[in-house]
Parts: structure tokens; C-alpha cells; sequence
């Protein structure tokens, strides 16, 4: 074999450990992702701060689309004082792409329950970003839509 090509060979090798490494384009990375974030959804649904406590990143950070931002902190106390009781929180449409050690989850999420004593039901958009790390993949932010029936309908409605 010639320099030429061995140098090629070492390449294209080296190439494919490091997408193994970082996990490029992994579909099991994607199916990770997709399981850890079913899991954070069932998790809020149960209230279960434990769960919530492990997946989310200490400087997580999730915004509505009103604006109003959540830490970590502010979603565990919902989960352990059962501010919200829901009856259904769960997600369709989801897709996940990674890239490397970041992975990004798109879905929409219906959501139906009480806050506060008052029911409340609706549809948002939401993008999921997890990281990974030594440990895992961490759920470091989010953001949420308003919800789907607060919008005008029609892809131009808002000119």
C-alpha cells in the first residue's frame, strides 16, 4: 500500500472513532435521547421530582413563550408541592437530532390537568437541548411555545 493511501485509510479511520466518540449521527445516541426525554415527561406527569432531579442540569433553564423563564429549582418545588395535577402530558411528533454531545428533541406536547384548582388544557411546540456529559445526557434547556390554540391559525395569519 502506498503512503499515499495508508495516510487515507488512517483517515477515514480515524474519521469514524471519532463520530463513535462524540456520537455524530448515532441512532443510538437518538434513541437515548428520545427514551431519557419520555422519561422526563412521564416524570412531570407523576410529579416525580427524583426523576426530574437526576435528568435535568443543575443550570437548566426552560422558557415559555410568554417569556417567563423556569430553573431547575422552580420545577422541582411544582413537582414536590403537586401545584399542578395532570391528567395527561404527553408528546407526539418527536424528532431527535444529536450532534456530537448535544442532541436537540422537537415535539408537540398536549397537556391537560389542574394548577392552582383550575383546569387547564393545551398543545405546545417544544424543543428539548441535552447534553452530555462524563455522566450522561443531562436535560440543560427547553423552550415551549404559547400554546397552540392562543395563536392565529394560517402560516401568514399574524401579517
Amino acid at each position: 500500500m502506498t503512503t499515499m493511501k495508508l495516510g487515507i485509510v488512517l483517515l477515514g479511520a480515524l474519521a469514524m472513532l471519532t463520530d463513535a466518540a462524540t456520537g455524530a449521527g448515532s441512532k443510538t445516541n437518538q434513541d437515548r435521547v428520545a427514551a431519557l426525554d419520555t422519561e422526563y415527561q412521564l416524570a412531570v406527569k407523576g410529579n416525580d421530582a427524583d426523576t426530574m432531579n437526576r435528568i435535568l442540569a443543575d443550570d437548566f433553564v426552560l422558557v415559555w413563550g410568554t417569556g417567563q423563564t423556569f430553573n431547575k429549582a422552580d420545577l422541582l418545588n411544582d413537582a414536590r408541592t403537586r401545584r399542578i395535577q395532570y391528567e395527561h402530558n404527553e408528546d407526539s411528533d418527536k424528532s431527535v437530532r444529536v450532534w456530537g454531545d448535544t442532541a436537540v428533541v422537537t415535539a408537540k406536547l398536549w397537556v391537560r390537568g389542574v394548577d392552582k384548582g383550575k383546569p387547564f388544557e393545551w398543545h405546545v411546540w417544544f424543543n428539548d437541548i441535552y447534553a452530555r456529559s462524563a455522566g450522561g445526557w443531562q436535560y440543560v434547556d427547553g423552550f415551549a411555545s404559547l400554546p397552540l390554540e392562543m395563536l392565529p391559525s394560517g402560516p401568514r395569519a399574524a401579517q
